[in-house]
């Protein structure tokens, strides 16, 4: 609930402007609501109108994708860049290619994306694409001819130092390699302009993994810091079974948790033994099937025909690693009920408004998706990095600096969370944290834009 008048106001002016666009207004007002002591005691936030600035994204592309299929027909699909704040560098986001996808979900994508690249302490605005294009059942001839239209028009709006998107779901090393090519044969030149790329033309050593990692790096410190316990022996839970699940898992199990159960958007499996992780890689990147194909294998394994239903299985650790909004008010009082300690966010926004209050309420500690999965982020920042020099870091000298990251991510949320709440509502702590760098620079960098 908000209280100020200056919030209240910037509020409701974006409500009545974008009302049709709930998953935007969702994530505006999860931020908001968190910056009025900020506002409070600063005067020029609301003279130099730095919110109304700051949940308007500097430009929104929207553009036709029209491609043809292995049949010979024309398809049409839609095209989107969000390029939302550029105050502490270029805009930094991934494409998503998924049928869920509309300007509301990129342009929350985007908003959250500058808060998060701001809490990696990396210089990167904040940015978010993608198109309503499914690439499930389609041939890869029909993914590159989709990927090199969408390149197309694109590329006239990205650069190394403009825009850098990166993959994100339905954007893999298959995709970013296709939009790739297509930019470098438009552009002629071969530069960083897109990260998550194959290691053979510039990708980075440990990027595949950086989000599931870096997920529980921040866990484990935020586990140690507020619970006084760490991953060993925990049962987990994890959403998902793409890139940011799968390597959750793995290091979650390296660090001595058992996951338990995994999902698809079909439904989940449950094995009271342990998941085999090595299965789910074959399953979900080799084969590209669904997570049910488990029970071939594990016939004692338990399969239920409903993803949303994985938090019913009590647990101590719950990781939605999904999509937006998959964990909601009856899903946390199940968590709760069965005794889980600790949900930390590795999708963006998948806990609804009600469920986050159900787990402050009952001193689950909860991360925020903006800070616990801005590992993947954060290793698109040393890409890039890597790319500039023209050299390649060692799978461990990527691992520790994105371990470093996560640790002092956390500390910086952490110390703000306890000058402003009582240190446990890290919601706030990262608000306010990713909030307060880009408010400087757009303060120093005046109002042309």
């Amino acid at each position: 609930m908000i209280n100020n008048n200056y919030v209240k106001t910037v509020y409701k002016n974006i409500q009545a402007k974008y009302p049709y666009e709930k998953e935007f207004l969702q994530a505006v007002l999860e931020v908001l609501e968190t910056l009025e002591p900020v506002v409070e005691n600063d005067a020029q936030i609301e003279k130099l109108g730095i919110l109304e600035r700051i949940v308007e994204p500097e430009r929104m592309i929207t553009f036709r994708v029209s491609w043809v299929d292995d049949n010979g027909k024309v398809q049409v699909n839609t095209g989107y860049r969000c390029q939302f704040n550029s105050a502490i560098g270029p805009y930094k986001g991934g494409l998503r290619f998924h049928p869920t996808v509309n300007a509301s979900v990129i342009k929350f994508l985007g908003f959250e994306q500058t808060f998060k690249n701001s809490l990696t302490g990396l210089s990167m605005g904040g940015g978010k694409g993608g198109s309503d294009f499914d690439p499930k059942g389609k041939s890869d001839m029909e993914i590159m001819r989709f990927c090199q239209s969408f390149m197309t028009e694109l590329y006239r709006h990205i650069g190394q130092f403009t825009d850098v998107p990166a993959g994100d779901i339905g954007v893999g090393k298959r995709e970013v390699g296709y939009l790739y090519g297509q930019y470098k044969r438009i552009s002629n030149e071969f530069t960083g302009v897109l990260t998550g790329k194959a290691l053979e033309f510039g990708g980075s050593l440990g990027r595949t993994e950086a989000t599931g990692y870096g997920l529980c790096y921040f866990t484990q410190k935020m586990l140690e810091t507020l619970k006084g316990t760490n991953f060993n022996d925990k049962k987990v839970i994890v959403s998902g079974s793409g890139n940011v699940a799968i390597y959750a898992a793995q290091k979650a199990k390296e660090l001595g948790a058992k996951i338990i159960a995994m999902s698809d958007s079909c439904g989940y499996i449950y094995d009271k033994n342990g998941i085999d992780l090595q299965l789910i890689k074959n399953i979900k990147e080799v084969k590209r099937e669904r997570i049910k194909e488990y029970l071939k294998k594990y016939p004692n394994a338990i399969y239920v025909d409903n993803c949303r239903d994985i938090w019913s299985i009590p647990c101590d650790i719950a990781l939605p690693c999904a999509t937006q909004n998959e964990l909601d008010e009856n899903s946390a009082k199940l968590l709760v009920k069965n005794g889980c300690i600790a949900v930390a966010e590795g999708a963006n926004m998948p806990s609804t408004p009600k469920a986050i209050q159900i787990f402050i309420d009952n001193d689950i500690a909860y991360a925020p998706g903006k800070a616990s999965n801005a590992g993947g982020v954060a290793v698109s920042g040393l890409e890039m990095s890597q790319n500039s020099l023209r050299l390649s870091w060692s799978f461990d000298q990527v691992d520790q600096k994105l371990k470093e990251i996560m640790e002092n991510l956390f500390d910086r949320v952490y110390k703000t969370s306890q000058k402003y709440s009582d240190g446990k509502n890290l919601v706030i702590g990262a608000n306010i944290a990713g909030f307060e760098k880009v408010c400087e620079a757009m303060k120093i960098q005046g109002i042309a834009y």
